[in-house]
């Protein structure tokens, strides 16, 4: 499926420029709201507050001697920060490359010298003391800057070591002579700049950097607005992914291209509580969160008794009739169905979805693994618009996703304007346009790995188009085994299927060279316990508890029923429950693979 660019190229490097002419159209009005770790309160951020601050650090970082195409190193969970840091570099023509906040001293001190980064800037007390552990080893680096304003700079002869607070200072007092550097390296900016590199996992060898030039995202930005049409400069977002994930980053940059509101949340783990707060009419997010959210709404509804009961079932009912069968496919909704929604909606759905927190919502790009399409269904029926997509490290995030109308669930969407899909050998999507990465950085033989003889971008996912033209994931080709009697299984169906239980939060599908697939489970322990004490069952402790026979029994059960519609050859036979999650210390996970639905422990790279 081939879709040309047309006019779509009206700017480029947009990112260099961005935070200025934002600030010229907008303001004193929020760019951004940040709430600082043990703060109860979020605060808003002008877009004139946001210029001056990346007008500070710009002038900072060329002040410490940063060139044109030079790297720094951001290792931190997501705080304004990220982004002033990021949008400064731009300004002087250099390349932010993103760490993850939870990767451990081996995975810093590799991208450092792999990208041969000369500023490292640090989060927490965690992280900066990775960053003085691993200097030593970095010849290239020359700089260490503390987001963290508790921390006391060490003193170091061969290193710079400052708070941010002293950066954006240093800037401050920057005289007219680095201005004008810092202006004459941005209008210098050229398209076939680097940008960023984004780095892969790297659970099947070293991490490899996707060299995204900025034309890469002058593509993305403009594209996505073409095809999320229903977005606004009325809209806020909240960015809880890490920032370091090509799917948050260039969604954050297309938000703030568009004038969204973004608040940044710093903690994963209080984001129900953020969502609550913030209430984002628009959010990007991968299929855990939306599973997670399924679990506790159908937990409700079951503990729910006699018109209560009734009602919800009606409102679903009615939403789906409407949403589904009409909004979906364009088709204008009857008087008589619109006046019914309208009844439930207000009293039933609408109520749901402010007690999750989108009781104004838009739209919600997800993705990054399978979602079960019952889930899709049941959200869309609630009038909850999530988008399903599909995308790379490599494509600068999407490549295809649902259509404003007449997408089609179990499918991941059709192709954004401009890029080519095709089906190559053993049914592998291939890629091309202008979103697709230059190169692995420093990898030539990785790089003529991953694209074809003539030109297009081998994802290793393999799939098909169905009638309407939308794509249809159907396997990670690298992950596919074969047991032993010879059938191939696709452990991502079974562990989406799996991810719709309560009870699970975990699960790695086993099965290459074996009779028949097995499963290892990380049971949803607080769901657990209740159960266990609702059922009177006796245990002193989580290893009690799962080796206890009615537990077991409960959730093989459990997994039978979810695995309705599976061949008999690709139902789980036997399972395992472990007593505590996989972990990225344990070398269970990859910084990556704790984002995806019900985390399995293989290598990925999806957005």
């Amino acid at each position: 499926v081939s879709r040309g660019l047309g006019d779509v190229y009206k700017r480029q490097n947009i990112l260099t420029d961005l935070v200025i002419r934002q600030s010229l159209r907008y303001g004193d009005r929020a760019a951004y709201a940040f709430r600082s770790p043990g703060s109860d309160k979020w605060l808003d951020h002008s877009w004139n507050e946001m210029r001056r601050d990346v007008d500070d650090v710009a002038c900072a970082l060329e002040t410490l001697g940063l060139e044109p195409q030079q790297m720094i190193n951001i290792f931190s969970a997501n705080c304004p920060q990220i982004l002033i840091t990021d949008f400064a570099c731009y300004r002087n023509r250099a390349i932010p490359v993103s760490i993850y906040s939870t990767s451990s001293p081996e995975q810093v001190r590799f991208i450092v010298n792999d990208s041969g980064a000369v500023m490292l800037m640090t989060g927490d007390r965690r992280q900066y003391d990775i960053a003085r552990e691993i200097a030593a080893d970095c010849p290239t680096l020359r700089v260490i800057v503390s987001f963290d304003e508790t921390i006391e700079p060490d003193k170091d002869e061969r290193l710079i070591i400052m708070r941010f607070s002293d950066l954006v200072k240093l800037g401050r007092a920057a005289g007219a002579k680095s201005h004008d550097a810092v202006n004459l390296r941005a209008a210098e900016a050229a398209p076939d700049d680097i940008a960023t590199l984004i780095y892969t996992s790297g659970t099947t060898g070293e991490p490899k950097g996707a060299v995204l030039p900025h034309s890469c995202f002058d593509a993305a930005i403009e594209i996505h607005h073409r095809r999320l049409e229903t977005l606004s400069d009325s809209d806020t977002s909240l960015s809880f992914l890490p920032l370091s994930h090509i799917f948050e980053k260039a969604w954050t940059y297309f938000c703030l291209d568009s004038g969204i509101h973004v608040s940044i949340n710093y903690n994963p783990k209080e984001i129900q509580t953020a969502i609550r707060e913030v209430k984002p009419t628009c959010m990007c997010s991968v299929p855990r969160f939306w599973e997670k959210v399924y679990t506790a709404v159908q937990e409700k509804i079951a503990g729910m008794r006699g018109i209560k009961r009734l009602m919800v079932r009606r409102a679903l009912k009615i939403g789906y009739r409407r949403n589904l069968d009409y909004v979906r496919r364009g088709r204008k909704v009857p008087a008589w169905l619109e006046m019914q929604y309208r009844f439930y909606d207000k009293r039933v759905l609408s109520v749901m979805k402010r007690a999750i927190g989108i009781g104004h919502g838009n739209i919600f790009p997800t993705a990054g693994a399978p979602l079960s399409s019952n889930i899709v269904e049941f959200m869309h029926a609630c009038g909850i618009n999530i988008v399903i997509g599909y995308g790379l490290s490599e494509t600068t995030a999407t490549v295809t996703c649902f259509p404003t109308v007449g997408y089609e669930i179990g499918t991941v969407g059709t192709p954004l304007e401009g890029i080519e899909v095709k089906i190559g050998k053993e049914n592998e999507i291939l890629v091309k346009g202008p979103t697709v990465m230059r190169c692995y950085y420093r990898r030539p033989e990785a790089t003529a790995e991953a694209f074809t003889k003539d030109g297009w971008f081998r994802t290793g996912d393999a799939g098909r188009f169905d009638e309407s033209g939308a794509l249809i994931l159907t396997e990670r080709l690298k992950d596919l085994f074969k047991t032993s009697n010879g059938k191939y299984i696709a452990p991502q169906a079974i562990e989406s299927r799996l991810g719709e239980d309560k009870y699970i939060e975990q699960v790695a599908v086993i099965g290459d060279q074996r009779k028949y697939v097995t499963a290892i489970i990380i049971p949803a322990f607080e769901a657990l316990k209740e159960y266990a004490r609702r059922k009177k069952i006796a245990f002193r402790n989580v290893d009690e508890l799962i080796e206890n026979s009615e537990i077991k029994k409960m959730i093989a059960e459990r997994i039978e029923r979810l695995q309705n519609g599976f061949a008999g050859f690709e139902r789980i036979k036997k399972f395992t429950l472990l007593p505590k999650e996989f972990t990225i210390e344990a070398g269970e996970l990859t910084n990556t693979c704790l984002l995806y639905t019900s985390p399995s422990p293989r290598d990925t790279e999806r957005s």
